[in-house]
């Protein structure tokens, strides 16, 4: 694979597995150098670590410093970007994908927001939402100093529609609009600020997850779209993606956006690690099928055609479970 990001410097916090971890291989093989953040070095469990993700990164190509940082705690993370800032005089790309919720998620499933304790809101948005504002201001101000970057943050679908409780859609939504207001105020210094939307990716969590909620799906169905399998992507797409963002010249025409991989996939010609491209969850491929599953084994005869923002956003407002 082209090195093309080959003396880029990036940042992926809370990526000793999942998601995070997919981003940074994805990062890697595209030649850059990439910093990874999580509170796990190393683990005898099979739970994921920081050692895990450097090895998978260094094996995809990359060049791969682990540091092991608590998100909740700023001072670890300004000491986090003082080292970037002496080891390497720069950082080009920042990933914000910390989150700590899972566990709360799955706890609170099946449950209204009032029968689960005031400490959901934190677990979903103190490391997720806020981490991500504290990370920004760090990676601004190095960003700046040389006029160019590229800040992703990782968001959902949840910032359209309810699913997984009232904190974890609220928290998505706020993401969103951090990464449009950060958007204005950076693009004076051509730095570019993006929201990103993966699809249904298959994490280690949200198997686990998806497995609770079938179990609740009869007194909690909007949350039906996660226990299928159907149309799902691997992390490593989401990396993929994202590498090729950070390598496109006119990247700052979608900054303050929100960004879907699967079209992103799409519009650069990307597959995911077992060759397929997944289709975006607003496209007809993925929509019809969802609703009538006797028709997926004939999804390839549906048109990759993506429902109009003002459509969905109609049907959300109509109906709010998914």
């Amino acid at each position: 694979m082209s090195k093309y990001l080959e003396g880029k410097i990036a940042l992926v916090t809370g990526a000793t597995r999942g998601l995070g971890k997919g981003i940074a291989v994805g990062l890697g093989e595209a030649g850059a150098t990439v910093y990874i953040t999580g509170r796990t070095l190393e683990s005898n469990d099979n739970s994921g670590s920081l050692l895990e993700t450097q090895s998978a990164v260094n094996a995809a190509g990359g060049n791969c410093i682990a540091i092991p940082v608590d998100h909740s705690d700023d001072e670890q993370v300004r000491l986090l970007f003082e080292r970037i800032q002496n080891e390497q005089g720069k950082l080009d790309i920042l990933v914000n994908n910390v989150f700590s919720g899972v566990q709360a998620i799955a706890d609170a499933s099946g449950k209204g927001f009032w029968e689960s304790e005031p400490n959901f809101w934190d677990a979903c948005n103190n490391v997720g939402l806020r981490s991500h504002y504290v990370a920004s201001i760090f990676a601004a101000r190095m960003m700046t100093q040389h006029q160019q970057g590229l800040i992703c943050t990782i968001s959902s679908w949840g910032g359209l529609s309810y699913i997984f409780g009232v904190p974890y859609t609220v928290g998505k939504t706020a993401c969103d609009r951090l990464a449009a207001d950060m958007a204005i105020e950076l693009k004076p210094h051509n730095i570019a600020s993006l929201s990103i939307w993966p699809g249904i990716v298959g994490t280690e969590n949200i198997i686990r997850l998806a497995a609770q909620m079938r179990e609740n799906e009869a007194t909690n169905p909007q949350n039906s779209v996660f226990t299928e399998g159907y149309n799902w992507e691997t992390p490593l797409l989401t990396g993929r993606v994202i590498a090729a963002l950070a390598a496109d010249s006119n990247v700052m025409r979608r900054t303050g956006k929100v960004q879907i991989v699967a079209e992103l996939a799409q519009y650069y010609g990307l597959v995911d690690r077992n060759g397929d491209r997944p289709v975006s969850l607003r496209s007809l491929r993925f929509l019809i099928p969802f609703a009538l599953p006797g028709f997926r084994k004939y999804s390839w005869s549906i048109p990759n055609i993506n429902v109009p923002w003002s459509l969905l956003l109609l049907s959300v407002v109509r109906s709010p479970k998914v």
